[in-house]
C-alpha cells in the first residue's frame, strides 16, 4: 500500500519546491529504488500541466561504469545530458541507493576524472539557475540502504524523512513558508555585513562575504531544507577546521578531515581514512580547494548524523563549508566540477562573529 505521505511529498516537490507551469518540461531523474516516489511526481507534474520526461538509474550501472569504461568513456558527456541542463525548464531528482558503500574500492582518479567531465555542464546549470531561467530541486527516497547508513529501522527512517519534509503535518506548504519567514530575518540582518569568524574547540577560522548575499534555503532546492549559506571572497579565508562529522562523496566515507585554510585555498587536507581520496578530489581542478560555500544550519528537527548530505549539512548547531563551485546568485566567481560539503559541530564553546557582533553561540542565533 503506497504511503500517503510520499503524495504529499510528491506534491510538496511539484508545487511548492518548483512550481512547475503549463507546458513547461520537466526532467525526472530518480533511483531504480525510488519508482513509488518518481510515479507520483510524474502524476504531479501532468497535473500541473507540465510536460514530463523521467531517466532512471542504479548502484549496479555506476559501478559498471566504473570498472569497464576507458578514459575516452569516462569523458564522453551524453548529448541528452546536455540538452537536459541547456534546455530544459525544471529537474527533480529523487536519490536512493542499494548499498551506499558500493563505489568504495573504485580508483579515485577515475571518480576525478567524470567529475572533470561534467565541469561545463555544472557551470551551465548554475548560471542558468542564478538567471532564473532553470529551477530544480532534489529529494532522496527513504529507502531502506539509508536507514541502515542512519543507524535505524525503515520505518524509523520513513518517519525521520517525513518529520524533516513536513509531510508528516497536514499543510507541509505552510510549515515550510514559516521556515522561509524565520530564516530571512537572518539573511537580512547579514545584509551589507562584511567579515565572519568562527571560534570553536573544532575551527577558527575568518572569511569575509562583502559584496555577497545569504541565500534562504527553505525546501525549494533541497527538501528538506534548512540553512543560511554564501559564497565568500574567494581569497578571504584563513584558518583551519577540524569536521567533527563524517564527509561522504560518492560513495566513499573520508573521517577525521582537517583543513589548513590560506587565501581563500585548503592548502593541506588530512584525514583519518581516505585521505588518498579527499586529496585526489581536491586536486580535480584549480577551484576545486577553493571555499564555494559557508552556512549555518537551521534544521533542529534533524538531530543526529545519517550519513546523507541532504540531511547532514542541515543540523543546527553545525556549520559546514564546501569546496569548489560557487554560487553566482550571490557574487560566487568560483569555477570547479566538484561541490564537496564538510560539516562541522558548534553546540558547546563556540560562537560566529559577523562585524565583530555576535550573531551566533553554542548551536543558537542570537540576534
Amino acid at each position: 500500500m503506497l504511503d500517503p505521505r510520499l503524495i504529499k511529498l510528491a506534491d510538496v516537490l511539484v508545487h511548492y519546491s518548483v512550481k512547475i507551469k503549463p507546458k513547461e518540461w520537466v526532467m525526472i531523474y530518480y533511483h531504480s529504488q525510488a519508482e513509488e516516489l518518481a510515479c507520483e511526481v510524474y502524476r504531479a507534474v501532468l497535473q500541473a500541466g507540465g510536460y514530463p520526461y523521467s531517466s532512471v538509474d542504479s548502484d549496479k550501472m555506476a559501478e559498471i561504469k566504473y570498472r569497464y569504461a576507458s578514459d575516452k568513456q569516462l569523458d564522453w558527456v551524453s548529448p541528452v545530458e546536455d540538452l537536459v541542463y541547456r534546455k530544459a525548464d525544471v529537474a527533480i531528482a529523487l536519490t536512493a541507493s542499494d548499498n551506499t558503500r558500493f563505489l568504495t574500492n573504485v580508483d579515485p582518479q577515475k571518480q576525478q576524472r567524470t567529475a572533470a567531465a561534467g565541469a561545463e555542464l555544472m557551470k551551465v546549470m548554475m548560471d542558468r539557475t542564478a538567471s532564473g531561467d532553470f529551477r530544480w530541486t532534489m529529494t532522496q527516497f527513504p529507502c531502506q540502504a539509508l536507514a541502515q547508513e542512519a543507524d535505524m529501522s525503515l520505518t524509523e527512517y520513513r518517519d525521520f524523512v517525513h518529520r524533516a519534509t513536513f509531510t508528516d503535518q497536514e499543510d507541509p506548504v505552510a510549515a515550510w513558508k514559516s521556515v522561509h519567514d524565520e530564516q530571512q530575518k537572518i539573511v537580512d540582518w547579514l545584509k551589507g555585513k562584511k567579515q565572519v569568524s568562527v571560534k570553536s574547540p573544532n575551527a577558527d577560522l575568518t572569511l569575509s562575504i562583502e559584496g555577497r548575499g545569504f541565500i534562504n534555503a527553505d525546501g525549494t532546492f533541497n527538501m528538506p531544507s534548512g540553512e543560511v549559506y554564501t559564497s565568500p571572497v574567494e581569497d578571504s579565508a584563513e584558518g583551519w577546521v577540524q569536521f567533527t562529522y563524517p564527509a561522504i562523496n560518492q560513495g566513499r566515507e573520508v573521517t577525521g578531515v582537517h583543513f589548513e585554510i590560506e587565501k581563500g585555498r585548503v592548502i593541506k587536507a588530512s584525514a583519518d581514512k581516505n585521505e588518498e581520496f579527499l586529496n585526489t578530489m581536491l586536486d580535480t581542478d584549480e577551484g576545486a580547494r577553493v571555499l564555494g560555500e559557508f552556512a549555518i544550519g537551521t534544521n533542529y528537527g534533524i538531530k543526529k548524523f545519517t550519513g546523507s548530505i541532504l540531511y547532514d549539512e542541515k543540523i543546527g548547531g553545525s556549520f559546514h563549508v564546501a569546496t569548489g563551485l560557487g554560487f553566482p546568485e550571490i557574487g560566487g566567481k568560483n569555477i570547479s566540477a566538484t561541490h564537496w560539503d564538510f560539516i562541522c559541530d558548534v553546540k558547546e564553546d563556540s560562537e560566529i562573529r559577523v562585524d565583530g557582533e555576535l550573531l551566533y553561540k553554542d548551536g543558537k542565533f542570537v540576534i
